[in-house]
């Protein structure tokens, strides 16, 4: 399980490198540049999203009947897979992963 602390700490993280896209467009970087910025913070901030469902399912299906578990965690894959292409490229979310 992650902790709210690191949770928050990443998403600081996201916070400074939306600001430093937000420079470099005010500085007229070259567009590749941006563009690589911006899908690096896409990602980070996806994978705060996966570390968010992860901790949901951790703490609220506790002792839950695997199939049951399974049941509740199709739906948040299947939202998550639509939001997130990090998602789609590692396969089935886990209670484990981190």
């Amino acid at each position: 399980m992650v902790e709210r602390r690191e949770i928050t700490a990443r998403l600081r993280r996201v916070e400074g490198q939306v600001r430093g896209l937000q420079r470099m467009v005010d500085e007229e970087r070259d567009c590749e540049t941006i563009l690589i910025q911006l899908m690096a913070a896409r990602s980070a901030l996806d994978k705060v999203g996966l570390l968010i469902v992860s901790n949901y399912i951790d703490e609220c299906l506790p002792g839950q009947d695997p199939k049951v578990k399974e049941k509740a965690i199709r739906p948040l894959q299947f939202i998550l897979s639509r939001y997130s292409p990090f998602l789609e490229s590692e396969g089935p979310l886990s209670s484990e992963e981190e």
